[in-house]
């Protein structure tokens, strides 16, 4: 039998609450559950059972690979949040115009970092929506949502297994305040191996004019693109840099809603 593409099975300590936690998470995603012994190693596995591998642990849920694992970590945007907490402002927050009760449609999910933050400036009677075409990074970043305690103050990122080019064709006409696109960097500075982990798994097709004007049509107020200042990825899409800090190797561009034009 060849392997499957993905799987979920508990960490080497295993026990009934974690095998039903990890039986959960695979029925949540209809993924096989392999069940593991304690301390069975799962490398044997890759490439003769499966080809990578949801782990579910104590310390969060984790993607592994032939060469290597990445496991959802809020990282950069837990301090964002903080410092919007603390009334500093957030570039994507500011980009976006931002406010409680926005909803927000995250075409690109990936990390899961921006959502997050989005879920904070939206507040708790907004809405965050993350698309994210890789099935095995919607698992470890949306089980990873799940996990995060976000506090009261946020609400809930609702991810969802699709193909944002497809899914913006099935909405409805200014369905959200916001759509927000992400695409992966096509020059990708030197980085962590677990961030290589995620760039094997990613979606790497460009972001597409078409694909730009289902958002505007989808969007109620803007359609916001993060490129990199290093490429010419937002003059292709007929988008000009926002006036932000000359330091960043990021650039935004946005563009107004359909309906606005």
């Amino acid at each position: 039998m060849p392997p499957v593409p993905l799987a979920v099975t508990t960490s080497t300590k295993v026990d009934d609450v974690q095998i039903q936690e990890a039986r959960t998470v695979a029925e949540r995603w209809g993924l096989p559950f392999l069940r593991r012994r304690a301390k069975e190693g799962v490398a044997p596995w890759l490439g003769t059972k499966t080809d990578a591998l949801i782990v579910v642990g104590g310390d969060g849920v984790t993607l592994w690979e032939p060469e290597g694992s990445f496991g959802f970590s809020a990282g950069m945007a837990h301090l964002r949040r903080m410092r919007l907490r603390a009334g500093e402002p957030d570039t994507f927050v500011k980009v976006a115009e931002l406010s409680p009760g926005d909803s927000v449609l995250d075409c690109t999910l990936g990390l899961g970092q921006d959502s997050l933050v989005a879920s904070l400036a939206v507040g708790p009677s907004g809405r965050v929506v993350g698309l994210e075409k890789s099935l095995a990074l919607c698992v470890v970043v949306a089980e990873g949502l799940r996990r995060y305690e976000r506090g009261a103050d946020s609400c809930a990122v609702d991810v969802l297994h699709a193909d944002a080019h497809a899914h913006l064709k099935t909405l409805p006409s200014q369905s959200f305040d916001v759509v927000f696109f992400d695409p992966m960097f096509a020059k990708p500075k030197k980085a962590q191996p677990a961030f290589e982990v995620l760039r094997r798994f990613a979606e790497h097709a460009p972001l597409t004019p078409e694909a730009l004007e289902e958002g505007r049509r989808v969007a109620r107020r803007w359609v916001v693109v993060k490129g990199a200042r290093y490429t010419d990825d937002l003059r292709k899409l007929g988008l000009t840099a926002e006036p932000l800090s000359r330091f960043s190797d990021v650039a935004w561009g946005r563009i107004a809603a359909a309906s606005r034009s």
